[in-house]
This record gives structure tokens, C-alpha cells and sequence, in this order.
């Protein structure tokens, strides 16, 4: 594979192709920052409008799920949060993290079709994880003010990128095409998608892309392990729920619903 030259991403072209969308009609780019989710959500508390995106090239202190850090070598990747201001339920806003990660699946799909879901909130191509979602809500009572979804994604790294207890699980979308990505053609992308699995679900809830999740997740009919904290759950994978629940069926036959944790795959994962 022939790696892309790193070079700052063309944020005008970006712009340009955004200008008159819902999601990324505002992009404020930043060479450097600690991390994307908490400036967009600094945006957000100063009155940025729904769809206000922020980029950042790298960040010092990006941050995955459970307090794991993100990798972010600059020039390379993507690293975007969108200021989202739903009219949900403060209980519905986790579902956003699976919204946004099918809407991440479709945009990688177009250049790598054999994408998968491993719940809640991983981007797969190929067993190795190429992208992350973190959500980050801010409420009030039973208002939700606004919801912080940062959508990280290696398109053009390399396994050297990595920390050494990361490179067998980890992968880049150019590692799994063989070429480079088109930054400003896969945020477009990106962003597109979002809108419409964004609208999708602000009209008829989760449920409206229930399926759509589940045909593209690597675990379905999978025995996992799931740690939540204070218990260990085992079974196989059921589906997805319309709340956005992983559903399992356990030895015993009991049907057990999982709201959050952390999955392993007992065989590991693998799909199609």
C-alpha cells in the first residue's frame, strides 16, 4: 500500500460541501486540541446551533469509551464531534451512540463493504477496529440541553500508529482497502450519513434502525462475555433491542438484557 503524504486536511472543500447541510454547516478546525468532544461541547454551552462540527487534526487527550484514550497521530485520521441538540428524553440519548456508529459503518462501507458493529459503539473492518464513538450528554431534569457524539476514525494510519498492545486488534480503513483515503471525501461522507440516520431516529426512535443495526453486528448468534462493573453476564447474542439493549440468552434459557459493559467474544468475533 502507498501511504498518503500527511498534509492538513482541505477544510475549505469540507465547508463547501456542508455549507447547506443540517450536520457540519459549521466546521471549526483546529490544528491541535486536548480533545474534539470537549471543545464541541464548550461550543454548545456558549449557544452553538445543532450541527455545529468540531476537527481537530490531532488531539493531546482524545478520549475513547471507559476512560480509554484514543490514539490521534496528526494529519492521518479523523477526529470530528458534532453538537447535537435532540428532543429526547434524557434516557434516550445513549441510542445516539449506536445512531451515530451505524451512520459511521455506512460511510465506511462505501469503501470497505465487509463493516461490522460490535455493540455498543466499535467500528470493525476485517476483525480490527477502525472506528469509535464517544456521546457526551448535557441535561437538565427531563431536558436534554445538548449531546456531544465524537465519531473518531483511522483512515490513513498504519499499524505503527499503535500502541504495541493495540496492533493486533486495531487497523486503519487504508490498511484494509490497500490505498488511501480521501479525508475531505470520508468526513463528507461521514457527516452525510449521520443527517440521515440522525433524522431517521429523531422521527421514529431507535427502533426505525433496529434491524439495519443488527445486519451489520459481529455479534449476532456470538457467545460473549459482558463485565459491567459488579456482574459477569454470558450468553448468545440475540440482537439488539428497539431501547438499544443487547439482548442475550443465557445457559439456563433466560433471556437477559444488557444496557452497558464491556463485551468479549468468547470465539473471537468474525463475520461473513
Amino acid at each position: 500500500m502507498t501511504h498518503a503524504a500527511p498534509a492538513p486536511l482541505s477544510i475549505d472543500d469540507l465547508r463547501r460541501a456542508r455549507a447547506a447541510a443540517r450536520c457540519g454547516h459549521t466546521i471549526e478546525y483546529f490544528d491541535t486540541l486536548e480533545s474534539t468532544n470537549t471543545t464541541a461541547a464548550a461550543h454548545a454551552r456558549a449557544g452553538a446551533s445543532e450541527g455545529t462540527v468540531v476537527i481537530a487534526e490531532t488531539q493531546t487527550r482524545g478520549r475513547g469509551r471507559l476512560g480509554r484514550a484514543w490514539v490521534s497521530p496528526p494529519f492521518r485520521n479523523l477526529y470530528l464531534s458534532i453538537v447535537l441538540r435532540p428532543a429526547i428524553p434524557p434516557g434516550d440519548a445513549p441510542r445516539l451512540a449506536l445512531v451515530a456508529g451505524l451512520a459511521t459503518a455506512d460511510a465506511v462501507a462505501e469503501w470497505a463493504p465487509r463493516v461490522a458493529l460490535k455493540w455498543p459503539n466499535d467500528v470493525l473492518v476485517d476483525n480490527r477496529k477502525v472506528a469509535g464513538i464517544l456521546t457526551e450528554m448535557d441535561a437538565d431534569g427531563d431536558h436534554v440541553r445538548f449531546v456531544i457524539a465524537g465519531i473518531g476514525v483511522n483512515l490513513n494510519g498504519t499499524l505503527d500508529d499503535f500502541p504495541a498492545e493495540l496492533r493486533d486488534k486495531a487497523g486503519s480503513l487504508a490498511m484494509a482497502v490497500g490505498a488511501p483515503i480521501d479525508r475531505v471525501a470520508f468526513a463528507a461522507r461521514v457527516l452525510s450519513c449521520l443527517e440521515a440516520r440522525y433524522a431517521r431516529f429523531l422521527a421514529h426512535g431507535f427502533a426505525a434502525l433496529r434491524s439495519e443495526w443488527n445486519a451489520r453486528s459481529c455479534l449476532q448468534g456470538r457467545q460473549v462475555q459482558i463485565d459491567d462493573g459488579g456482574q459477569r453476564h454470558r450468553g448468545i447474542v440475540s440482537g439488539v433491542a428497539d431501547d438499544g439493549a443487547l439482548c442475550l440468552r443465557d445457559a439456563a434459557g433466560h433471556d437477559v438484557r444488557i444496557v452497558a459493559g464491556e463485551v468479549t467474544v468468547v470465539d473471537g468475533y468474525q463475520r461473513g
